[in-house]
C-alpha cells in the first residue's frame, strides 16, 4: 500500500484532541499516523530462472528457512571446474617438491655405478703403465694415454654424482613459489565458485512472516530482483507527524502509546527516529487551523506482541508521561 493510500485511511479516524466544552477529562495530545514496516526484500545477487518457492503469503518462517532457489547448472559446472583446477595445481606443486621420480633416480644411480667401475679400471691401467714406464718397457705415450683415460673416467663419475644430487633435490625456489601462487589462485577461484553456487539457495536471515511472493517458479528474475518480501517481527513501526509545539517533548528512545481499532490494550512503541527537517502538514490530514503549519515526521518501533496492527492501518499515537 502506498504512503498516500495509507494516509487516506486517516480520514476515517475521529479527532483525538480534546475539544473545548467537553465534559470528559483532557487526554495527552494525540497524533494521527499509520503503521508502516521495513520489509526484507529477499533477492539473489545474480539473475536466473526461479526453480522453487516453498513459502506462501502469510506463512511464518524461522531463521534459516529456505525461501526460494534458482537454477544452478552453470554454477555447479563452474564449481566442478574450480575443484579440478585446485587438484591439478596442488599435484604440480607436490611434484616440484619431491624432485625426480624414483625410476629416474635409479637410472642415474646405475650410471654412477658404471662410471665408478670405469674409473677403477682406468686407475688400474694407469698404475700398470706407470710401472712399465719405470722399467722402460712401455713408451711414454702409453702412460700419457692411461693418465688421460683415468682423468676422463673420474670427471664422468663426478658429473653423474652431481646429477644424482640434483635429481634428489626439489625444483628451484622460483618455480616452487610460482606453483604455490597458482595453488592459492585456484583455491580463491574455488571459493568464489562455491559462494556463487550457495547463493542460488536463498534462506531467511531472520524469523518473520512472508508478506508477498513476487515471482513464481518458471519466471526469470534479474540480478538483485526481489522474489520474496519478508516482514520480521521487530520491523513494524508507526509513522506520525508532530507539530512544532510538541516536537521538543518527544525524544528518541521514549515510549508512546498506540491506539487503533482492534489493537491490543496498552500497545506501545518506542521512538526510533525524529526527522531533522520539517515538512508541511500532509494534505490528507490537515485541518483549517494546522494546514499552514510545519510538522516533523516521527517513527516508532512497535513492540512485537500478538495482535499488533498490520502495515497500512491508521493509528492514534499519544505521548506517555
Amino acid at each position: 500500500m502506498s504512503r498516500h493510500a495509507r494516509l487516506l485511511l486517516l480520514l476515517a479516524l475521529p479527532l483525538t484532541l480534546a475539544l473545548g466544552g467537553c465534559d470528559e477529562q483532557r487526554e495527552s495530545p494525540g497524533y494521527q499516523g499509520y503503521v508502516d514496516a521495513d520489509f526484507l526484500r529477499m533477492a539473489a545477487p545474480e539473475a536466473g530462472w526461479v526453480v522453487e518457492v516453498p513459502v506462501a503469503r502469510g506463512a511464518r518462517v524461522e531463521a534459516g528457512a529456505l525461501l526460494f532457489t534458482l537454477d544452478d547448472a552453470f554454477q555447479r559446472a563452474a564449481a566442478i571446474e574450480a575443484r579440478a583446477t585446485v587438484a591439478r595445481t596442488e599435484s604440480e606443486l607436490s611434484d616440484l617438491l619431491k624432485g625426480a621420480r624414483p625410476d629416474e633416480i635409479a637410472s642415474i644411480e646405475a650410471q654412477l655405478a658404471e662410471a665408478a667401475a670405469t674409473l677403477e679400471l682406468a686407475n688400474l691401467q694407469l698404475a700398470r703403465q706407470e710401472q712399465l714406464a719405470r722399467s722402460r718397457v712401455s713408451a711414454e705415450a702409453q702412460l700419457d694415454q692411461a693418465r688421460a683415460t683415468a682423468e676422463q673416467a673420474r670427471a664422468r663419475r663426478d658429473r653423474i654424482t652431481a646429477d644424482l644430487a640434483t635429481a634428489r633435490l626439489p625444483a628451484r625456489a622460483d618455480r616452487i613459489a610460482a606453483a604455490r601462487a597458482a595453488v592459492e589462485a585456484a583455491r580463491g577461484a574455488l571459493s568464489q565458485a562455491e559462494w556463487r553456487l550457495a547463493q542460488r539457495r536463498v534462506t531467511s536471515p531472520a524469523a518473520g512472516v512472508v508478506d508477498d511472493v513476487i515471482r513464481r517458479p518458471g519466471e526469470w528474475v534479474p540480478g538483485s530482483g526481489t522474489v520474496v518480501s519478508l516482514l520480521p517481527p521487530d520491523a513494524t513501526k508507526v509513522v506520525f507527524f508532530v507539530p512544532e509545539a510538541q516536537r521538543a517533548s518527544l525524544q528518541t528512545g521514549a515510549a508512546v502509546a498506540v491506539e487503533c481499532s482492534g489493537c491490543p490494550a496498552n500497545l506501545t512503541a518506542r521512538i526510533s527516529r525524529i526527522a531533522q527537517e520539517a515538512e508541511y502538514t500532509p494534505p490528507i490530514i490537515y485541518s483549517r487551523e494546522t494546514r499552514a503549519k510545519l510538522v516533523w515526521r516521527v517513527e516508532a518501533i512497535i513492540a512485537p506482541i500478538p495482535g499488533a496492527p498490520a502495515p497500512g492501518q491508521p493509528v492514534t499515537v499519544r505521548s506517555q508521561p
